[in-house]
């Protein structure tokens, strides 16, 4: 159980921050029909998992493989972590009413694919945290990570669109600033804490 709430907490720290995903979540919930906003959600939560399950057991499998890459992820996926975090301590994020929503299915399903998967940002973002998952905590129980992190997702992403959709009218800058600073805080403690697993496996 503790490894899935750690799983959780670091999965929502690393699917709460104001980047593309959660801007296309936020649009939908905020302009579009409660039923729309939440299948939106559920298609973007889909294609998160399904990132994080590729990372994970795709790179994170032969991360696992070789001491020296684990060694090698610890490393500098603990300071791509803090870096992540520094740069969400000091982002300020704002509303953005620009992306259309109001789309076709199959569209609606594309576009989620493409701020999720083709995103630079969440891929190594993914990739680092997730193989840093693997590094730091291998064998089976690691799975409990991972399914945390998934947990994180669906909880999110619908949670996002809930909240928005019932209280929208209040939903500001100051919110999302909140956000990112509790993620940023979270993502820092997680980064330090695998550099200094990194210094132990060293010494």
């Amino acid at each position: 159980m503790r490894l899935y709430l750690q799983g959780l907490i670091i999965g929502l720290a690393y699917v709460a921050p104001i980047g593309m995903q959660n801007i296309f979540v936020i649009n939908s919930a905020l302009t579009q029909s409660r039923r729309r906003a939440v299948l939106t959600a559920l298609i973007v939560t889909f294609f998160d998992i399904s990132l994080a399950f590729f990372c994970y057991f795709g790179l994170g499998a032969i991360v696992e493989r070789y001491t020296w890459l684990q060694m090698t992820v610890l490393s500098i996926g603990g300071l791509v972590v803090m870096w992540i975090a520094l740069g969400l301590l000091r982002e300020k994020p704002s509303m953005d009413h620009n992306t259309d929503v109001n789309i076709p299915l199959p569209q609606l399903a594309w576009k989620a694919f493409a701020v999720t998967w083709i995103n630079p940002q969440a891929l190594i973002d993914g990739t680092m945290l997730f193989g840093s998952f693997r590094a730091g905590n291998p064998g089976a129980d690691s799975v409990r990570l991972i399914l945390g992190s998934w947990t994180a997702s669906f909880l999110w992403f619908f949670g996002v669109t809930l909240v928005i959709s019932v209280f929208s009218a209040r939903f500001n800058d100051k919110i999302l600033r909140l956000i990112n600073l509790v993620c940023g805080a979270v993502l820092m403690l997680y980064g330090a804490r695998l550099i200094f697993q990194f210094l132990q496996n060293l010494l």
